[in-house]
C-alpha cells in the first residue's frame, strides 16, 4: 500500500535492532500471501519467533503500529 509504505518505513528506523520490519509485494509473492492469508491490502503480521501473533488490516497510524510493536518487545 503506497499510503502506508513511508510509515512502514519510518518504523523500520525506529525499530531498528529491535524488529524486523518488511514489506511483501503480494503480488510478486503470491505463496506468502495465501500462506499467511492476507485478502486486504494493506495487511500489517505481527509475528514473535517464526509465530503470528496479531494481524492489523487496513491503514493504521504510525502511532498505533509502534505501540503495538513495543507490545511484543
Amino acid at each position: 500500500c503506497r499510503m502506508l509504505a513511508p510509515v512502514i518505513d519510518e518504523l523500520a528506523a525506529d525499530f531498528e535492532g529491535k524488529a524486523n520490519i518488511c514489506k511483501v509485494n503480494t503480488d510478486e509473492e503470491q505463496d506468502l500471501a495465501v500462506k499467511y492469508g492476507v485478502r486486504s491490502i494493506p495487511t500489517i503480521i505481527f509475528m514473535k519467533d517464526g509465530e503470528v501473533v496479531d494481524t492489523m488490516i487496513g491503514a493504521s497510524s504510525k502511532q498505533a503500529l509502534a505501540e503495538k510493536l513495543n507490545a511484543l518487545a
